[in-house]
């Protein structure tokens, strides 16, 4: 367990995710060179890998390439629950999209913890897996009675749990509801064991390969930026926002939110069981052992990337939460994460676009992806080899429940041609010589919207502010030293490389505009 990041204080000084620091991860090369497969898996988190993984024990050829390096993206930052209690989401799935489809959903995901499950057994995998209750609790009369309506869905629905009347923190809660034998586990773990297994079996794995494009046919072709091309009967886009969009108008479909996590040594003894609070700003509590001592994940503070408050504040609120619930000894990791989530709250799993059954995707997975992208894996295997999957029609990325899809895609995209109004019509006043060390911020600078940096040295990073997507204007994240895009949630380093798309194209030094991506060869549209 390291502590060198810490400075001035309890909060660390830079962010850095428990999962990545556990364990040694396998390096991978780079694709050099033009390759044919039977299925080509864009990501490598937990959807991809698990898919990888069933394949190959189906006897396909697979390749799985990723931008970065496995398991760096929102797996590798997740908070780790495996459970079907997505927030208050029963009685809203009911109204909207009908009792069976609700019911499909639970079922869904109940059937991606039991195949969690079941292979940690099989394989004996040491990755901390734990069956868990997990609760959702309310502190205000308003979500205490939309916590009695989620209660009367579970009943509905044949969801094993209850309404309880307290919870064993110091929090003044109304009620709370308890969905039974839920789960837990350290996913990086689990999934470099599944890594291992893909790797014997002949699959392949591709690191710093990042896909720009497809050429679509009946064997469609995978390009990337490197110029290299990989032919196969599949293609799966596994990769946290689509990297490639088709006509699916994804980013029209989809906001991104964000939220951030502490890992912290507490004074009181973590009682077990895993929880969210129904209301807002959100509070989510598991337990982990590092080191041989129990620590507690302290998670929460949604908002929309690249919009809201300073993101310091952030961290600084889950602190105050876990100092006044348990007593601090210690803060040992902080960092952050972000997911999609769809106009209608349930996950794009299927075809691309319809009449596409050989270019399938998986995103909008609302921070559940444990088991969303488990499930996402499993029904991918089954449209694969040909075998009938009751979730297909309830996921299909082309369907469209107009009671709240067509609301919230008027709302969503209102809200992205706002911020790009915005961005664009803001002057900021700060200059390059305002900067102190270590901090960044929007500037001037010769009449034109800059991005600046200036590192712990002294030395000054310059960036245009114009996101390579659509032309939105990205803001400055200081918690993680990040810029963000308010519109879709790309996110960049503060030298302007892509962290996280739909951004495929680093921020530029030059004065970019929109349409330098919209016309260029290698963009996704």
């Amino acid at each position: 367990m390291t502590h060198q990041n810490r400075k001035n204080g309890k909060l660390p000084q830079d962010p850095q995710s428990y999962w990545r620091t556990a364990i040694e991860f396998p390096e991978f090369p780079s694709l050099e060179e033009d390759l044919q497969v039977d299925v080509v898996i864009v990501g490598a988190g937990i959807t991809g890998i698990t898919s990888a993984y069933l394949l190959v024990n189906e006897g396909l050829k697979v390749a799985i390439i990723e931008a970065g390096k496995v398991l760096n993206g929102t797996t590798g930052h997740t908070t780790a629950k495996i459970t079907a209690q997505h927030d208050l989401i029963y009685d809203e799935f009911i109204h909207n999209i009908g009792r069976n489809h609700a019911r499909l959903y639970y079922e869904a995901n109940s059937q991606a913890l039991d195949f969690i499950k079941n292979t940690v057994e099989q394989h004996q995998i040491d990755c901390e897996f734990s069956m868990q209750d997990a609760y959702i609790y309310a502190t205000t009369e308003k979500y205490a009675r939309k916590i009695e309506k989620e209660a009367e869905a579970y009943e509905t629905l044949g969801i094993e749990g209850g309404l309880v009347d307290s919870i064993p923190f110091d929090i003044a809660i109304q009620n709370a509801l308890v969905m039974k034998n839920q789960a837990q586990f350290h996913p990086t773990k689990y999934l470099v064991h599944l890594i291992e297994h893909i790797t014997k079996k002949g699959g392949l794995i591709f690191e710093n390969t990042t896909a720009v494009n497809i050429e679509t046919g009946e064997q469609p072709v995978v390009l990337t930026r490197e110029e290299h091309r990989i032919t196969a009967k599949y293609v799966l886009a596994c990769s946290h926002f689509p990297f490639y969009e088709g006509f699916g108008l994804y980013s029209t479909r989809m906001y991104a939110d964000r939220s951030y996590a502490l890992a912290v040594k507490t004074k009181k003894k973590y009682p077990g069981g895993i929880y969210i609070s129904a209301d807002e700003p959100t509070r989510s509590l598991r337990s982990v052992t590092i080191d041989g001592e129990e620590v507690v994940l302290i998670v929460g503070e949604n908002h929309k990337t690249g919009q809201g408050i300073d993101t310091m504040e952030h961290y600084k609120a889950l602190e105050a939460f876990g100092e006044e619930i348990f007593g601090l000894d210690d803060i040992i990791y902080r960092w952050s994460a972000q997911d999609l989530t769809t106009l209608d709250k349930l996950p794009y799993i299927g075809e691309l676009t319809s009449g596409q059954p050989n270019i399938l995707i998986a995103t909008g997975f609302r921070k559940w992806g444990m088991s969303n992208g488990t499930a996402a894996a499993l029904l991918f295997r089954d449209m694969i080899v040909g075998k009938e999957n009751a979730f297909q029609k309830l996921y299909t990325p082309s369907r469209f429940y107009a009671h709240p899809s067509l609301k919230n895609f008027l709302v969503e995209n209102a809200n992205v041609v706002g911020q790009l109004i915005k961005g664009k019509l803001d002057s900021p006043k700060t200059v390059p010589e305002d900067l102190a060390n270590g901090e960044g911020a929007v500037i001037t600078l010769d009449g034109h919207r800059k991005g600046a940096y200036k590192d712990d040295t002294g030395e000054l990073h310059i960036v245009d502010t114009t996101c390579t997507h659509i032309g939105c204007e990205v803001e400055w994240n200081s918690g993680d030293r990040t810029w963000d895009c308010p519109c879709h949630g790309s996110r960049f380093s503060f030298t302007g490389e892509v962290m996280e798309g739909p951004a495929e194209k680093p921020l530029q030094k030059y004065d970019y505009k929109m349409m330098d991506n919209l016309t260029s060869e290698d963009s996704g549209y």
